[in-house]
């Protein structure tokens, strides 16, 4: 596993021992940040919160490719050393932050995130509590374009969003949206 495009390109990641964390295929992860950057332009200046981040390949893949910040959110022990060392192995502990905290137990945002990734495990429900959980505490902005894996079968229609676009990837399912409102009391809290 590896870097895929940007300043850290082709440096190597590290995932923690086990079958607990599943990290998101290469193949995967270059056609999700193509979907990305065909909508985006570019990752200049983006904040980005990587959920359910296990290695943290995805939100320092947005990082390599410029995004100004990224906060990881992981629970699982093993991933979490792994994740420390690839943030250090690519020089990103300035412009990262790491929670080592369940998804569902995620506080209100300080500033809400420009684009917001979710790998959560397959086939175990954790998706739509959880999109439902960054909207009521402000991680997700009005205009942020929100990516949520899959297992490729597993169909995704979340309350307040709208589907931009969802592609099979080998074993996996990515699900552009983007939120329906312009904000909410949320937002404005």
């Amino acid at each position: 596993m590896r870097i895929i495009a940007g300043q850290w390109r082709g440096r190597p990641l590290v995932a923690p021992p086990g079958e607990a964390t599943r990290p998101t295929s290469e193949r995967a992860r270059e056609a999700l940040f193509s979907m990305l950057a065909s909508r985006l332009g570019d990752f200049e200046d983006l904040r980005v919160a990587d959920l359910y981040a296990g290695t943290g390949a995805l939100g320092l893949e947005a990082l390599s490719r410029g995004a100004a910040h990224a906060t990881f959110v992981e629970n699982d022990k093993a991933a979490v050393v792994a994740l420390r060392a690839n943030i250090l192995k690519c020089g990103a502990d300035l412009v990262t932050t790491v929670l080592q905290q369940p998804v569902q137990a995620i506080g209100r945002a300080v500033v809400p995130f420009d684009l917001v990734l979710l790998d959560p495990p397959y086939g175990e429900g954790h998706a739509l509590p959880a999109l439902a959980r960054l909207v009521e505490y402000g991680w997700i902005a009005p205009h942020a374009l929100v990516s949520v894996e899959t297992a490729k079968g597993e169909v995704l229609d979340p309350p307040g969003f709208t589907l931009d676009t969802s592609r099979k990837h080998g074993k996996a399912r990515i699900h552009l949206f983007r939120r329906d409102d312009e904000g909410t009391a949320a937002d404005d809290a």
